[in-house]
C-alpha cells in the first residue's frame, strides 16, 4: 500500500503536539502608510520609471484641466461672434489636447509595465529563499497555505497597487488641488460651494479605512485557509478516498468559504456606503452650483463661457473625487498583504552563533536583521530550530566550544551533555532529551534504539541542525557543529527520513539532489545499494521518468528507497538514517542491508532501528529512554543485561515474525 501522504501541520513523532497556529498575527493594526512605507527597498531600483510614470500621469491630467478653459474661449468667442472658423480651430485644440491626454496614459502604462514585474518577481524571490533559509520550527507552526497566499495572492495585490493606485493617489490629488484652484479663480462663491463636500468626505474617509483594513486583513487570512485546505486535500486525497471523507472535506471547505464570502461581502458594502456618499455629495454641490450659475448668467454677472467652463472642470473632478474610496479599499488591502508579507520576511533566520562566526563579534550583542530585498542574497542558510524572534535563546557559544579538538577520543560523532526542548513545548514541562552523551568512533555505526516517543527523531535532527540543541554540543571530528556554516556540516552529513520527501521531478533528480556535483556513475551506484536500480531501470523513461507530486505514483517501499539512495549518492562522511528500510518487504530488506553494509564500513552512521535486523547493521546500540541513553553496547550484550531493550526486540521480532509468517501465506 502507497505510505499515507504527509499533511501540513501534521504532528511530528518523538515530539510534543504543538499549539494550533497559522502564522496570524495578533499585534494592533499599524497605519498604512506605515506598512506601504515598507516596500520602498523593493521599489528603491525601479524609482525612476515610476517617478516619471507619475510625473506622465500628472501632466496628462493637467492638460485634461486645460480643456474647459479652451471651452470657456470657444463658447465667448467664436460661438457668441457667429465665427465658423474659430469655431473650427477651438474644435481642433480639443481635439488635440484629448489626443495628448490619451497618449500619456498610455505611456505611463507602458513606463509602469516591465518594473513592476521586476519588483513582483523580486519579492516573490526574495520570499522563496527567505522561506528555504527559515528554522523547521516555523514551518511547525505556520500552515504551508497560508505560506502559498504570500507568495501569489498577496503579491499580485501589491503589484496592482503599485501600477494603480500608488500613481493615481498622487495624481488625483494633485489633480483635484490644481482644479480647486482654477474654479476659486474663476468664481470664488460658486468655488466654496463645490468645496463645501469635502469636510464631511474626509470624515467618511477616515472611518471607512478602520474598519476596511480590518475586513482586509481577515479576508487575506482567511485566503490562506482556504489555500491550505486545497493543499492539504489534493495530498492527502488517498485517505480521503480511502475512508469515503469526500463530504466532511466538502463540507469544512464549504464552512470556510462561506467565512471568506462573509468578509468579502462585508468589505463590499463598506465600500458601497463610502461611494454611496461620495458620489451623492459633490453631485448635490455641482448640482447647487449650475442653479447659482443660471442665476448670475440671467442677471449679467457670469457669462456662459465662465459658466460652461466652471461645470466643465467640475465634472473633470467627479472622476479624482469618486475613485477616492476604491483607491483607499486597494491600498489598505496593500497594506494588509504588506503586513502578511513582511510576518515571514520579519522571522529571524541567522542565530548568535551564525552570527558571530559571520561577524567576528564576541560582545554577545544580538544581531540586527536586514529584511530587505538584498537581505537573503547575504544571509547564510541558517534554518535554526529557535523558532522565536529572541536571538538569545539559543545555546551560548563558547571559544572553547568553537575550536577543534584534536584527541583521538573526540573523533567521530560524539554527544555532549546534550539537551533539547522544543519551542512551542508547554511551559514547566520536561526537556525531549537530557544529558545525552554518546559518542560513535570513526567509521562506526550505531543503532539507536528506544519505544515511541523516547526522543529518537529529535536526536537525529540535531545533526544536521535541523533543530539546534538547546544545551551541550555536538562534534563532528571533534568540531563543534555551531562552528560549521551550514553548507559546510550538510556536505559532511547526510540524511534519510522515516517518511520519504520526493519533489515533482525524474528519479534522477530526485537522487542526486542529496550529492553535490555528483555524477551518473555515483547515480548507478547509489541505486544498487538501496536495490532502487531494478524498479527505476522499469520506469517508462528510466532515470528520467518524472516521479509525480510527493513520489505519490510509486509506492512506499519505492519512495524509501529512492531516499536511501539519495543520502548515499554524495559519499558522506557521516549518515544519519531514521529508520530507512521500514517500508520495505523482508526479502527487499534483506539486499538492501547486504548492498548497506559496505556502504556503513566506508562512513560513520546514526541509525534509528526497530527491527532486529536493522539492529544487526551496527557495530554498537545505544538505548533512549526517557530522553536519557539509558544503555550503550552490542546487540547480545543488551539482551542479555538489559530487560526494556530485550522487551523492545522480542516485541519487535514478534511482529516480524507474524509478517513474515502472513507474507508466505499470501505467497
Amino acid at each position: 500500500m502507497a505510505e499515507t501522504p504527509k499533511v501540513t501541520r501534521q504532528q511530528q513523532p518523538d515530539r510534543p503536539a504543538a499549539a494550533p497556529a497559522d502564522g496570524r498575527r495578533t499585534a494592533a493594526r499599524r497605519s498604512a502608510v506605515r506598512s506601504l512605507l515598507r516596500l520602498w527597498p523593493f521599489v528603491r531600483p525601479v524609482r525612476a520609471r515610476l517617478f516619471t510614470a507619475a510625473f506622465v500621469a500628472v501632466l496628462a491630467s493637467c492638460i485634461g484641466l486645460v480643456i474647459p478653459l479652451v471651452l470657456k474661449w470657444l463658447v465667448d468667442g467664436p460661438i457668441a461672434d457667429r465665427d465658423p472658423g474659430g469655431a473650427w480651430l477651438g474644435g481642433g485644440y480639443l481635439l488635440l489636447l484629448g489626443l495628448a491626454e490619451a497618449g500619456l496614459f498610455g505611456l505611463r502604462r507602458w513606463l509602469v509595465a516591465r518594473p513592476l514585474a521586476r519588483v513582483e518577481a523580486t519579492m516573490r524571490d526574495s520570499l522563496y529563499r527567505h522561506v528555504q533559509r527559515l528554522p523547521v520550527a516555523f514551518h511547525d507552526r505556520w500552515a504551508s497555505g497560508q505560506l502559498l497566499s504570500r507568495g501569489t495572492t498577496d503579491l499580485q495585490l501589491l503589484r496592482l497597487f503599485l501600477a494603480f493606485p500608488l500613481t493615481f493617489l498622487l495624481v488625483n490629488a494633485t489633480t483635484i488641488l490644481v482644479g480647486c484652484a482654477i474654479l476659486l479663480v474663476q468664481r470664488w462663491s460658486l468655488g466654496l460651494v463645490l468645496l463645501a463636500p469635502i469636510v464631511p468626505l474626509i470624515a467618511l474617509c477616515s472611518v471607512f479605512e478602520a474598519k476596511y483594513a480590518v475586513a482586509a486583513r481577515r479576508a487575506q487570512d482567511q485566503v490562506g485557509d482556504v489555500t491550505t485546505v486545497v493543499e492539504e486535500s489534493v495530498l492527502g486525497i488517498r485517505i480521503i478516498k480511502g475512508f469515503g471523507r469526500h463530504r466532511s472535506q466538502a463540507r469544512a471547505f464549504r464552512t470556510l468559504t462561506a467565512r471568506l464570502r462573509t468578509t468579502e461581502l462585508r468589505k463590499a458594502r463598506l465600500l458601497a456606503f463610502l461611494w454611496s456618499f461620495i458620489m451623492a455629495l459633490p453631485e448635490l454641490a455641482v448640482g447647487a452650483a449650475l442653479v447659482l450659475g443660471t442665476v448670475q448668467v440671467a442677471d449679467g454677472d457670469l457669462s456662459a463661457g465662465t459658466l460652461v467652463a466652471f461645470l466643465s472642470t467640475a465634472l473633470a473632478l467627479m472622476w479624482p473625487v469618486e475613485s477616492i474610496g476604491f483607491l483607499l479599499a486597494m491600498s489598505n488591502d496593500a497594506a494588509a498583504a504588506t503586513d502578511r508579507y513582511f510576518e515571514v520576511l520579519d522571522e529571524p533566520v541567522a542565530d548568535r552563533d551564525d552570527t558571530w562566526k559571520a561577524t567576528g563579534r564576541t560582545d554577545g550583542a544580538a544581531p540586527t536583521a536586514d529584511t530587505g530585498p538584498g537581505a537573503t542574497d547575504h544571509t547564510a542558510d541558517t534554518d535554526t530550530g529557535s523558532g522565536t524572534t529572541d536571538h538569545t535563546t539559543g545555546p551560548t557559544p563558547r571559544t572553547a566550544d568553537l575550536a577543534a579538538d584534536t584527541t583521538p577520543e573526540s573523533a567521530g560523532l560524539a554527544f555532549h551533555a546534550v539537551t533539547f526542548r522544543y519551542p512551542d513545548a508547554p511551559a514547566g514541562a520536561p526537556p525531549t532529551l537530557r544529558g545525552i552523551d554518546l559518542h560513535i568512533r570513526p567509521g562506526e555505526t550505531m543503532a539507536l534504539v528506544g519505544a515511541t516517543g523516547s526522543g529518537k527523531t529529535t536526536l537525529t535532527a540535531l545533526v544536521p541542525r535541523l533543530y539546534d540543541a538547546t544545551g551541550g554540543r555536538i562534534t563532528l571530528d571533534g568540531t563543534d557543529i555551531t562552528a560549521l556554516s551550514r553548507d559546510e556540516l550538510r556536505a559532511r552529513v547526510a540524511v534519510a527520513f522515516e517518511e520519504p520527501t520526493l519533489f515533482s521531478a525524474t528519479a534522477a533528480e530526485n537522487v542526486l539532489m542529496g550529492g553535490e556535483g555528483a555524477g551518473p556513475d555515483d547515480l548507478r551506484r547509489a541505486l544498487r545499494v538501496a536495490q532502487a536500480d531494478g524498479f527505476v531501470d522499469a520506469l517508462p523513461d528510466g532515470t528520467d521518468t518524472e516521479v509525480g507530486e510527493q513520489g505519490l505514483s510509486l509506492s512506499g517501499g519505492q519512495r524509501q528507497r529512492l531516499a536511501l539512495a539519495r543520502a548515499v549518492v554524495g559519499r558522506p562522511r557521516f549518515l544519519v538514517l531514521d529508520d530507512p528500510l521500514s517500508a520495505l518487504d523482508v526479502h527487499t530488506e534483506a539486499l538492501v542491508e547486504a548492498a548497506l553494509r559496505q556502504v556503513l564500513a566506508t562512513t560513520t552512521a546514526l541509525v534509528v532501528a526497530h527491527r532486529p535486523s536493522t539492529v544487526l547493521l551496527a557495530d554498537r546500540v545505544a538505548l533512549l529512554s526517557g530522553g536519557r541513553i539509558a544503555a550503550v553496547g552490542s546487540h547480545h550484550q543488551l539482551l542479555r543485561e538489559n530487560a526494556e531493550y530485550a522487551a523492545l526486540m522480542s516485541g519487535a521480532a514478534d511482529d516480524r515474525s507474524t509478517a513474515r509468517r502472513e507474507g508466505e501465506s499470501v505467497r
